[in-house]
């Protein structure tokens, strides 16, 4: 099995510069990148990165790969620091993105779908987004909740 890649230093003009990583795949990483291409059911940023690594590993220059495939030339840095760094896993898939945890799983989105289709509370002619919020967190579903997060659920799934 061959080495993942390397990082150099570039020197121009007696000075050292930014790093940069050379992408060395295997031949088993090159061929599972060929047959992952063309399976065709590929998200299109995996698509793209997968055809970063096989462009910078074929030599090509990052403003070359970054013109051919319509992405910035940061990207295609990026994409071969990862692949450096975390091998062809990290390279083509995403890191989580921060953020909150979602307040309603699959089970509480299914009761909320349930709620919002069954008659609304007495007094009222229909449900609003915030008796629906109200409604889930009387029912202990979720601690707290608001009308905009009920909203963006009921509107996923109509």
């Amino acid at each position: 099995m061959g080495k993942k890649g390397d990082i150099l230093f570039v020197r121009e003009r007696g000075r050292q510069m930014a790093k940069k990583y050379h992408v060395r795949l295997t031949r088993e990483e090159r061929g599972e990148l060929e047959q992952m291409m063309k399976k065709g059911m590929l998200a299109v940023r995996k698509l793209k990165r997968a055809q970063i690594l096989l462009a910078a590993d074929g030599g090509e220059k990052d403003e070359q790969i970054a013109a051919v495939l319509g992405v910035h030339v940061n990207t295609v840095e990026r994409i071969r620091r990862r692949y450096v760094e975390g091998g062809m896993g990290h390279a083509l898939n995403e890191d989580p993105r921060p953020g909150g945890r979602r307040k309603l799983d699959g089970e509480g989105e299914a009761l909320l779908v349930a709620l919002a289709c069954s008659d609304p509370p007495e007094g009222q002619a229909q449900w609003t987004m915030q008796l629906l919020a109200d409604k889930l967190v009387e029912m202990n579903v979720v601690e707290s909740l608001s009308d905009e997060t009920v909203r963006l659920r009921l509107k996923k799934t109509s």
